[in-house]
């Protein structure tokens, strides 16, 4: 049964989720919520381990979660909810978008699409910056009221300052691979444990 309702839940996120892989994640923070399958935290370090990795986020997010919930058919299932969706909708399309996509109703669908996009990934990065800026612990106990240094991860903001210098600011270090800064932030991050 929990296989069936990872599927549907991957299923809709899949169909509804317009705009890449960002666009899951106000998704998945739902599913994590509904569902108790993860929490909030546990979705940050998925994030995390599914821009590290090779391939589509949204697809190595449906696969942490899936095996995470019911091991490597949980992973598989997930993952196949997520992509259905697509699959789907293509092979449907696919051979009448040529002789649509002249016609001004589709091209304004497709242009009232992208609001939607930049909505739903502009609410994963509010949603990511929380996670990793703001101490949820002194968010939800209130200390963050009381104390207003309690509220932000410090270490975090330092990181992403430093991060952001060196990114922008540095000549030599624009040229890098942002790989190099994925992997030094890890490194970082196991060192000041993060």
């Amino acid at each position: 049964m929990i296989l069936l309702q990872l599927f549907w839940e991957f299923f809709k996120t899949g169909l509804f989720a317009v705009g890449g892989g960002m666009a899951t994640l106000p998704f998945l923070s739902d599913i994590g919520n509904r569902t108790g399958w993860f929490t909030q935290a546990k979705l940050a370090d998925m994030i995390a381990v599914s821009e590290s990795t090779p391939g589509p986020i949204g697809v190595n997010m449906a696969t942490y979660v899936g095996f995470e919930t019911c091991g490597i058919p949980g992973a598989v299932v997930a993952t196949l909810g997520l992509i259905c969706p697509s699959v789907i909708i293509i092979l449907l399309i696919a051979r009448v978008l040529r002789q649509f996509r002249s016609n001004q109703t589709v091209d304004a669908a497709f242009y009232g699409l992208r609001p939607c996009s930049i909505a739903l990934i502009a609410a994963a990065g509010l949603m990511v910056a929380k996670l990793t800026f703001l101490n949820e612990a002194a968010l939800n106990g209130g200390a963050g009221l009381s104390n207003p240094g309690a509220l932000l991860n410090w270490k975090a903001v330092l990181l992403g300052a430093v991060l952001l210098v060196l990114t922008r600011g540095v000549k030599a270090l624009k040229k890098l691979h942002p790989v190099i800064f994925i992997a030094a932030s890890a490194v970082v991050g196991i060192i000041f444990h993060f």
